[in-house]
């Protein structure tokens, strides 16, 4: 099963929607954990434009990336165009991406949507990487 690590600048509400959805849609299929640059909190708008998805991530916790080992994942996902600040040997895992996903935390108003295309973005890797 495939290791996934989603990661953002202070895993307080892109990356965390991202474990949100990969937990539940990659059930049984992949692993997943999200971490930030930084640790912060989960923000309550991300806890409740998932909740209107029907995912409930309110047990979720932001975890700084320092806290974990790179090898200790296959795929490393960045979702804020940060991932020209991670250190080498996460940008050289077996997949790495970068979603440069827009962040919703500067416009609240766009947690929706930004949601949506966090959904549609894991659906596609949990069929490419659950083989």
């Amino acid at each position: 099963m495939k290791r996934v690590m989603f990661v953002c600048k202070k895993n307080s509400a892109r990356s965390q929607m991202a474990e949100g959805f990969a937990k539940q849609l990659g059930a049984g299929k992949i692993e997943v954990t999200s971490s930030g640059l930084e640790a912060s909190t989960v923000r309550p708008e991300a806890i409740a434009t998932m909740k209107d998805a029907g995912i409930d991530i309110t047990s979720q916790t932001s975890k700084a990336l320092s806290e974990f080992k790179a090898e200790d994942f296959d795929v490393v996902i960045s979702l804020c165009g940060c991932g020209v600040n991670l250190p080498p040997e996460w940008v050289t895992r077996e997949v790495f991406q970068d979603w440069q996903l827009d962040d919703p935390a500067e416009q609240p108003e766009i947690f929706p949507r930004v949601r949506d295309e966090v959904k549609e973005r894991v659906t596609k890797l949990i069929e490419t990487q659950s083989k």
